[in-house]
């Protein structure tokens, strides 16, 4: 048998320059340090290997970790993934046109490496029409030297639809994230919080005749392994590292060196959650909650979604009535934000990324709420770019163009904005300096044009005011209680909304301290909605 345990320093023996490098994780989740590290002290040193491609699906960082170990100049000349808002060094390398940097939607990064560990030349979809990724609007080239470049999509016609076509991205080696180890490579993940694409990138990675590393915390004899916990079965990998450091090398999220709540092992006993303090964040939160309906299938992005929905739900009486997700691959429990997104406490089950994004690609979710930076009068949604900073689209891509439902979560206004909550009213103090409204958004992450086309249900829910999407473009359906619709609504805005015939007031439990009431109304609410 042929031995396959190997250490940091002479597994960077295998990564040569220009070669292709695949990274598996989210966030923190899997992200193998040992071998990060070791391949920045080496290249520091002796400047190889050196313009690599680097491909990963999530963003990789905590902003110190994961993938900034590789923001180098000259080790890396090409970056292929979907999010880079907790990578700075990466920020700053893109921004100044220092690499070549292309994004593609998250979940196609996952189907794109699962489609070529089956022998496809790519992955066909229509996730991304419409939006920068889109070969007719950006192509996913987010800086000057990717355009110089063929972009990584094509435009095809496929019975008589437009597609669009994700192509091969052959890879030289991955290095992966298990827990432990067998002397033939069988690698299980039972203290992991996630798990990720790890097969589909290892399978992927072999079918171009690539090496597959893994690191892992624990090394044992052949044989003592359940094989219905292997994870990643020895056939699919080349080599074994064995951690050391773990608590620095090996941590299981950015924030938890090993949390058997995260990982699944145990129920961990939660007390409820701590009552918000009723700000802006959380009136945006308490309105948008009112989208709910008993028994959803609910996912949260970053931001004002991840820090009230959840919260809210559980101060109304009904965060056990819906069910949570993370396009991690988390089911149920209570998700965790900021450098630990992606995992959740007591989740009720955890299944490979991919997976989770055949689910959300093909309308499972019943509604996401989701961050918004701009909206313009087309319904169109930026996230993912500012000024000259552009951070990617991540997973949002994916999952607001098929979710039944959209609710947007976003304060009307940035830059210094300052308000006052009283007797259920709403007042601004200070307006922001940055308009959220505007003629058109610097970039396109949510295309308002095909969501009006299939009828998808949109709502964006501010501290001041309530839209909807329709046919004829962004409404005006709600307004604060307190708020002059003229002073602090339609001339804080680049453009003029429609204004429903049936514009009415918020209601002003949403702005008292007192719990709302709405449970019953939640209890008895289902929703029909077109499947698009």
């Amino acid at each position: 048998m042929t031995e396959k345990l190997i250490s940091p320093k002479n597994a960077i023996n295998f990564l040569n320059s220009e070669n292709t490098f695949a990274v598996c994780g989210f966030t923190m989740m899997g992200a193998c340090e040992a071998f990060l590290s070791q391949l920045e002290e080496t290249f520091l040193k002796t400047g190889e290997p050196k313009n690599l491609t680097l491909l990963h699906a999530a963003g990789h960082s905590d902003r110190v970790n994961g993938i900034e170990h590789l923001a180098h100049r000259g080790l890396v000349k090409r970056i292929i993934g979907s999010h880079w808002g907790l990578a700075p060094k990466w920020g700053e390398l893109i921004n100044h046109n220092a690499i070549e940097a292309h994004c593609l939607p998250q979940g196609q990064i996952t189907h794109l490496m699962r489609a070529m560990a089956s022998g496809k030349p790519g992955n066909l979809s229509k996730v991304g029409l419409g939006t920068f990724v889109d070969p007719r609007v950006e192509g996913g080239k987010i800086n000057d030297l990717a355009r110089e470049k063929d972009s990584f999509i094509d435009v095809v016609d496929f019975y008589g639809e437009k597609y669009l076509f994700y192509k091969q991205i052959p890879i030289d080696l991955c290095v992966i994230r298990g827990t432990t180890a067998d002397e033939f490579g069988n690698v299980t993940m039972e203290d992991e919080a996630i798990k990720l694409e790890a097969l589909s990138l290892a399978q992927a990675t072999k079918r171009y005749g690539g090496k597959v590393i893994v690191q892992v915390k624990n090394y044992v004899k052949r044989g003592q392994l359940n094989p219905r916990s292997v994870e990643l079965p020895g056939i699919f990998v080349d080599h074994i590292i064995v951690a050391d450091e773990v608590d620095h090398t090996h941590k299981q999220t950015a924030g938890y060196f090993s949390n058997p709540a995260l990982s699944g092992k145990y129920q961990s006993p939660v007390e409820e959650l701590s009552r918000l303090p009723l700000t802006i964040r959380k009136v945006i939160g308490r309105r948008a909650v009112k989208e709910l309906y008993y028994g959803a299938v609910v996912n949260l992005g970053t931001g004002i979604p991840g820090d009230t929905i959840g919260t809210v739900a559980s101060e109304e009486g009904i965060l056990e009535d819906i069910t949570l997700t993370v396009e991690s691959g988390v089911i149920g429990g209570i998700p965790l934000g900021g450098t630990d997104f992606g995992v959740g406490i007591n989740a009720d089950a955890i299944i490979e990324h991919p997976y989770q994004f055949d689910y959300y690609n093909g309308q499972g979710v019943d509604i996401t709420y989701m961050g918004a930076a701009e909206v313009d009068s087309k319904g169109d949604i930026n996230v993912s770019k500012f000024g000259p900073k552009t951070v990617g689209c991540g997973g949002f891509i994916d999952i607001t163009q098929n979710a039944k439902k959209v609710v947007f979560c976003s304060t009307f206004t940035a830059g210094g904005l300052e308000t006052k909550i009283s007797n259920g009213k709403l007042e601004i103090v200070k307006e922001g300096k940055i308009k959220k409204f505007a003629n058109q958004v610097q970039q396109i992450t949510f295309s308002g044009p095909l969501a009006r086309s299939k009828n998808q249900k949109v709502i964006i829910v501010t501290e001041r005011d309530v839209f909807e999407l329709s046919e004829a473009g962004v409404v005006l359906i709600e307004y604060a209680p307190g708020i002059n619709i003229g002073r602090d609504i339609l001339e804080q805005m680049d453009f003029t909304p429609i204004i429903s015939e049936e514009l009415k007031e918020m209601n002003q439990e949403i702005f008292k301290e007192e719990k709302m009431v709405f449970k019953n109304e939640f209890m008895q609410g289902t929703e029909q909605l077109t499947v698009v």
